[in-house]
């Protein structure tokens, strides 16, 4: 796409205009069945927020996941979803943060993917994935600034174009 990561499109009457998008710290929920070992977490941890990092450009230290394990009892799933063999591996990865274009959110289905294959070694129909988009003022983190002139997390670099 055209657009800057920093950029979303907002329609104004019959015109489309560009302007610069507010970013809250994502929070990540994967859930999983018992059993999988620390290193393994670790791996699907890290390929999401490598993902988030070159898909979004959020700064490293924007880090924030929480397992949930679940007994076989507790993760309840149709193993055939959408006609395709989900294994006892599956994973649900449910995303929290503000809003980002869809052509964003598509890459970065895709790109999470690809990283829980292979640096996770799972497989890709095991991967099952959701953003849930909340306004900006429904985040609050102790410490975070936000440059006045972009509206955008300091340590975030800006668009370009915008004024250093």
């Amino acid at each position: 796409s055209d657009l800057n990561r920093n950029m979303i499109p907002v329609l104004s009457g019959r015109t489309m205009t560009v302007r610069l998008r507010r970013i809250a710290m994502p929070v990540i929920y994967v859930s999983i069945r018992e059993g999988n070992t620390p290193e393994q977490k670790k791996r699907i941890a890290a390929g999401i927020h490598k993902a988030m990092i070159d898909v979004m450009g959020l700064p490293e230290d924007d880090y924030n996941q929480v397992f949930l394990e679940s007994s076989a009892d507790n993760m309840i799933f149709d193993p055939n979803y959408f006609g395709l063999y989900r294994s006892p591996k599956a994973v649900f990865i449910h995303m929290f943060f503000n809003h980002r274009p869809a052509e964003m959110k598509a890459k970065l289905f895709e790109t999470i993917a690809d990283n829980l294959v292979r640096d996770a070694g799972m497989r890709r129909e095991d991967v099952l994935q959701s953003i849930c988009e909340t306004a900006i003022e429904n985040w609050w983190a102790m410490g975070r600034t936000i440059d006045k002139e972009t509206g955008l997390d300091s340590r975030m670099a800006k668009p370009a174009g915008a004024h250093a």
